[in-house]
């Protein structure tokens, strides 16, 4: 494949982070102690659209945090965080005025600056992996958006960079630190509804997208590396991030950029799943799946579908657009259930709801504030409430669901050895080959 346009070889971008490029202006504010910006966690925000924006509010909140630099592939999206950030801060300073926000359009040249502590990555799912492992060979902290990464082997191979360089890394499974699920989950794994037998998993689905034609990208998007490890596509709007109404952008529908609702919403129930049934560092032993597929359009992620996961000690996982739930976890035992979800927690019996998780009993981490929870890990230097060996297990659920839909095969999972028992074509999509550079 040829070469991406402007982009650097691994050795070299690695010698790259011995050097500083684009340093911040001095920073001036009036706080004192703890909080003073020398003793601030510096951060970089790469991905700065729909999501990242949210997410480049939620961090400059923190007193914790100073964000030094942004990063995007849309000029535009890149300039509107760029002043967002430099509008917040000089709010909070003593002349009120601020300025000392990079704006980059490669993750690299931001990553590369060593006065940045923490980088905060909010890509589409292809995108995860790359900047997210490069960050860790920095010597950077990571806070990834979920899912954790688009293929099982870009999540082992992330994992394990993670831990060799010792960096904190928090993925953004946000319902860990919601105090109705965490409730729920000890109540599962203290034995309160007897044994567990079944867990089920109701996720919405995506609908088929409208046919269109391609037209010219705009100006302002870095296109060719927007795609970066995906395969070459002709660009149309609502297969990348639209900017018309629709309540989502397009590329979370389209199966090069996101594997569709098995990770999108999955990410965050299969976890909880894992949470309750105490299995976050392996996986289910057998998976069975089937869903639709569009026949035409520009959307191709699954439509309604149903996965049964078995686990080695007899539970049943049943994850799907089940038609007899509500969105949720149910956890089905000898002697009751718990229902969860952000906003409910119901649960049978109903003394369960106002019951004591005692001092002997199992306590889950407790976390108030997902981010708060990450820079509280970075000061610490202690795994946060979702920490990367666990995000990577969570998304494997989600991804060998993908797989076993796809085939339309019963297939057996070694969670040990992340592979397949029963079928070697099956494991080769556990991989993606990428374009260009962008090969992890």
């Amino acid at each position: 494949m040829t070469k991406q346009r402007g982009s650097i070889s691994r050795r070299g971008f690695l010698k790259a982070t011995a050097a500083v490029i684009g340093a911040p202006q001095v920073i001036s504010f009036p706080l004192l102690g703890a909080n003073a910006p020398g003793n601030r966690i510096t951060i970089g925000c790469i991905g700065v659209g729909r999501m990242g924006t949210g997410d480049l509010v939620d961090i400059m909140g923190r007193t914790e945090a100073q964000v030094v630099a942004v990063c995007d592939l849309d000029s535009k999206r890149l300039e509107n965080a760029r002043q967002a950030v430099e509008k917040r801060y000089a709010a909070g300073s003593q002349s009120g005025s601020w300025k000392g926000c990079a704006a980059y359009g490669d993750f690299r040249e931001l990553i590369a600056r060593p006065d940045i502590d923490a980088v905060q990555i909010v890509t589409p799912d292809h995108w995860h992996a790359i900047p997210a492992i490069a960050a860790a060979r920095a010597g950077k902290d990571v806070f990834l958006q979920k899912p954790l990464t688009y293929s099982l082997v870009e999540g082992r191979i992330l994992s394990d960079t993670v831990r060799r360089f010792g960096r904190i890394l928090q993925v953004g499974s946000q319902h860990r630190s919601n105090s109705r699920i965490r409730f729920g989950c000890e109540l599962v794994r203290n034995g309160r509804i007897g044994k567990l037998r079944t867990v089920k998993v109701c996720l919405p689905t995506d609908p088929p997208g409208p046919v269109r034609t391609a037209t010219p990208p705009p100006p302002e998007l870095n296109y060719d590396m927007w795609l970066g490890p995906a395969p070459w596509a002709d660009y149309i709007e609502d297969r990348v991030h639209p900017r018309n109404n629709l309540d989502r952008p397009g590329w979370l529908r389209v199966s090069d950029y996101c594997l569709g609702m098995i990770t999108g919403w999955g990410a965050h129930y299969l976890d909880v799943a894992q949470w309750g049934m105490g299995t976050e560092l392996t996986g289910p032993v057998e998976v069975e799946g089937k869903a639709t597929y569009p026949a035409e359009g520009v959307w191709d992620v699954h439509g309604s579908f149903r996965i049964e996961y078995t686990y080695a000690n007899g539970v049943k996982l049943i994850c799907g657009d089940l038609k007899e739930m509500k969105l949720g976890i149910l956890f089905e035992g000898s002697e009751g259930w718990v229902f969860v979800d952000p906003g409910r927690i119901d649960a049978e019996p109903k003394s369960l709801l106002t019951s004591t998780i005692k001092p002997g009993e199992i306590h889950l981490c407790e976390s108030k504030h997902h981010k708060q929870n990450f820079l509280n890990a970075v000061r610490s230097r202690t795994d946060p409430i979702a920490p990367v060996e666990v995000a990577h297990r969570s998304c494997s659920v989600c991804i060998i669901g993908h797989i076993a839909m796809k085939t339309g095969r019963k297939l057996k999972w070694d969670p040990a050895r992340e592979q397949f028992t029963n079928d070697d074509s099956a494991n080769r999509m556990l991989s993606r080959t990428a374009r260009g550079e962008w090969q992890v």
